[in-house]
């Protein structure tokens, strides 16, 4: 689809292409080389005859150039030849004017700016006729002894305007890119054209110069001594030029180094290595490794630093406005930046966002940064297993270089920018050292003032830096690390939170980043719960965002199929969610499993939130043996043996058959028998599936648990409360048993899901069985066994019914 109908600047928003180098002047005619993604996307949606935007950056290595990289006037341009190839793209533009750039609007898939036209100013001035004059007779002098000189001085003759003789010199000579710059945002054609003479006079003494000096040095040397030859010319051309030591490399290194703030100790070894620059031969390869030494201090940010008032409202904004939901997460932002805010003392300034993929630990960093305005800096340390990654390599070893710590420093630029360090727990230990005990002095507030890079081996402060780590468990981390942060924990999302998130800020993410238009395209409350409940599974958001983005190419590939539908609203049902994205992929399956007794629903707590797992048993004929199945680990298979001699123990009372364990073999199998399982929280589980085998009693498909369970049948609390609640509200379930010593951790849901669901608090098997179990005993084992002698359901035990916290 062709975004550029408009013919000037000033009719509207229009594409932009920004160039790394190289100025593309009004009236002249230039082909270009385009490589990013962004310019080829434009490059795709032009047709020949369409118009755009030709801008210049002001750093050639900016990747993605925003508004104040670029040079403020650039050349309106029509597209002649494009030509786009796997390796890139080539296209032939023909400058029609100036323009001014007044913003950016977009920059994907491609740069969409506003800017006005750019009128030349001073063409009525007497004065530059004679300008003018002078010009041409400078350009004639100049290109007297080029080939085709006496063309193009005819084609200057033809010239229509002064403007439009400025424009067709300034095309014709060589010149550096800022040079280029400044004669296209020249608007006065006056001060244009005194440029220009300027640029022709100095290339024409320096032309001069050169012949001359050329001719001396080869009086003096042989042709065999090129290389003499150069240095001997740089030097005679400093000379007539009278720039000396101004222009001299160490001249320049030095005013660098003293612009930088150093310490002390700096400013020490800085000019130490100064001097041994000065008497190390620019061949020998020491001279390199000097060099790039002391650029490294010129760069770090030594005294550099960003604005540090925090405004806490702002903050506080910034985070709802780019997270939905984690309340307390953002509070305990909060009172961590409140803390630094009021004692000005960036000391233990060291949070730690732990929780499943797909929450938002990384984006929380980069909204704290940007509500700070401070600059972020992201160090992805997973799989890192070099020490050196860290601190760097000593300068001994050929090609040496400083840590990830030093390295983003310098792109930051200032010395206390926000610092995330990107899942810290994925850390490895190699030959060379282990990076997660480098991190320690990294992240101790007690030494980081200090710090030393084995490369640059000078003492750096790294106090003021907001370091923010992301990890999905802490378990790998070890003690001495995980004591230096303050861990704040991201549990996941509810399924009305998912679906706020997905009206909020995914499907709008996603109707952008594919070009449709938010008010042609509607997806509903109901059909996003659809896609949740039956497309994803998980605690935090990143599936549905696939989901999301694969709908959204379904509708462009429909638009695409059919135009004349551009345009026409749509509203995405939940027949049109099956009809896109397939068959569900999930469905609730507790009632199911449930359905027959000896199954019951545990919950589990994995690295990437919580889970439901089901504790199947079986029984047969044999002599008392036990079997456990589904790749259980030690503490989980010790769980199972206590429940069963809790069982045997209490045979009568439960109104099991004594005899019944010197008769029949028992199977205990948890299902995913690829995955590996351990923990004592499912002994509850286990016990429940065991007394509703052996008595015939389902367990309520709506209800989950957990819990471990002691050999006398106490209940003793476990972890992941939060994670298990949450999975329990995912797959549906209302009912949750919990040991009553974890009633404290209910305080931690979000409200959504403590309304939703029923808790039985119990420190009692007899009590879990109470809740857990059906008072009726199936019908094919109503003649084996007598019902059990406490029917009544909850006896015993602490309701928590769907609102506030009150026990029953």
């Amino acid at each position: 689809m062709n975004p550029n109908p408009i013919k000037s600047p000033a009719e509207g928003p229009f594409p932009l292409l920004p160039q790394r180098n190289g100025v593309l002047f009004p009236g002249m005619v230039a082909t270009l080389a385009v490589g990013r993604r962004q310019s080829l996307e434009l490059i795709r949606s032009l047709s020949r005859g369409d118009y755009l935007g030709v801008a210049l950056q002001r750093d050639p290595s900016q990747e993605d150039p925003g508004i104040a990289d670029l040079h403020p006037v650039g050349t309106w341009a029509r597209l002649r030849e494009g030509l786009v190839t796997p390796q890139g793209a080539s296209i032939v533009l023909e400058g029609i004017s100036r323009f001014t750039l007044t913003s950016l609007v977009q920059s994907q898939p491609f740069w969409m700016a506003h800017g006005h036209p750019a009128e030349d100013v001073g063409l009525d001035d007497p004065e530059i006729e004679s300008l003018a004059q002078a010009l041409r007779e400078e350009v004639k002098v100049a290109s007297s002894s080029s080939a085709g000189a006496e063309a193009f001085v005819v084609s200057l003759a033809r010239a229509s305007s002064h403007s439009e003789l400025a424009d067709r010199v300034a095309s014709s000579i060589e010149l550096e890119a800022e040079e280029a710059a400044r004669l296209l945002g020249a608007l006065d054609v006056r001060e244009r054209i005194r440029l220009l003479l300027s640029f022709l006079a100095e290339r024409r003494v320096v032309a001069e110069l050169r012949g001359r000096i050329d001719s001396e040095v080869r009086d003096r040397l042989g042709q065999g001594q090129k290389e003499v030859l150069l240095r001997e010319q740089m030097k005679a051309i400093k000379k007539e030029l009278g720039e000396g030591d101004q222009d001299d490399d160490r001249a320049q290194l030095r005013k660098r180094l003293d612009e930088a703030g150093l310490s002390e100790e700096a400013r020490t070894v800085a000019d130490r290595e100064l001097e041994r620059l000065a008497t190390v031969p620019t061949q020998s390869p020491e001279h390199g490794m000097i060099r790039t030494y002391l650029d490294l201090i010129a760069a770090l940010p030594w005294s550099a630093t960003a604005p540090t008032t925090i405004d806490i409202e702002r903050v506080a904004d910034h985070l709802d406005a780019d997270h939905h939901g984690l309340k307390d997460v953002k509070h305990r932002i909060l009172e961590h930046l409140a803390v630094l805010q009021r004692s000005g003392n960036p000391r233990a300034t060291l949070l730690c966002l732990v929780g499943p993929p797909g929450v938002g630990k990384t984006s929380l960093g980069q909204s704290i940064a940007d509500a700070l305005g401070r600059p972020y800096v992201r160090v992805a340390l997973g799989g890192v297993r070099d020490e050196a990654e860290i601190r760097g390599h000593r300068r001994t070893y050929v090609g040496a270089l400083p840590g990830r710590i030093l390295h983003a420093l310098k792109k930051a630029k200032v010395r206390n920018p926000v610092f995330l360090l990107d899942e810290i727990d994925k850390l490895g230990v190699g030959w060379s050292g282990s990076p997660e005990a480098a991190l320690l002095e990294v992240l101790d507030p007690e030494q980081n003032s200090t710090f030393q890079d084995h490369y640059l081996e000078i003492p750096f402060d790294l106090s003021q830096v907001l370091f923010i780590c992301t990890a999905n468990s802490l378990d790998t981390i070890s003690p001495p690390l995980r004591d230096r942060l303050d861990v704040i924990e991201l549990s996941g999302y509810t399924l009305e939170e998912k679906t706020e998130i997905g009206k909020r800020h995914l499907v709008p993410r996603a109707l952008a980043d594919h070009a449709l238009p938010a008010d042609q395209i509607s997806i509903p409350d109901e059909s996003l719960r659809a896609i949740i409940r039956g497309y994803t599974r998980e605690a935090g958001v990143r599936q549905l965002n696939r989901e999301i983005a694969r709908l959204c190419r379904a509708f462009t590939l429909d638009l695409a199929r059919h135009p004349e539908t551009d345009g026409t609203p749509i509203v995405l049902d939940t027949e049109s969610v099956t009809r896109h994205l397939g068959r569900v992929k999930f469905f609730d399956e507790v009632a199911e499993r449930t359905s027959v007794a000896g199954v019951a629903t545990g919950l589990a707590w994995t690295p990437v939130g919580g889970d439901i797992l089901f504790i199947e048993t079986s029984r047969m004929p044999g002599n008392g043996k036990l079997e456990i199945t589904g790749q259980l680990g030690d503490v989980m298979k010790e769980s199972a043996r206590a429940a069963l001699s809790y069982v045997r123990s209490n045979a009568r009372p439960l109104t099991v058959d004594p005899e019944f364990f010197e008769k029949h073999d028992l199977h205990i199998h948890v299902p995913a028998g690829a995955v590996p399982k351990d923990g004592p929280s499912a002994g509850v589980t286990m016990f429940t599936a065991l007394t509703s085998l052996l008595t015939g009693r389902r367990v309520r498909s709506d209800t989950a648990m957990t819990g471990e369970c002691t050999l006398r049948g106490k209940v003793l609390p476990v972890g992941g409360i939060k994670e298990k609640i949450l999975a329990a509200h995912r797959a549906g379930l209302s009912r949750v048993i919990l040991p009553r010593m974890n009633q404290r951790d209910l305080e931690d849901l979000p409200e959504s899901a403590r309304s939703s669901l029923e808790f039985i608090l119990a420190d009692d098997m007899r009590q879990v069985l109470d809740a857990a179990l059906e008072p009726a005993i199936l019908a094919e084992r109503d003649d084996e066994l007598p019902e059990l002698p406490f029917e009544t359901p909850h006896a015993g035990a602490d309701s928590i019914s769907p609102g506030p916290l009150v026990c029953a």
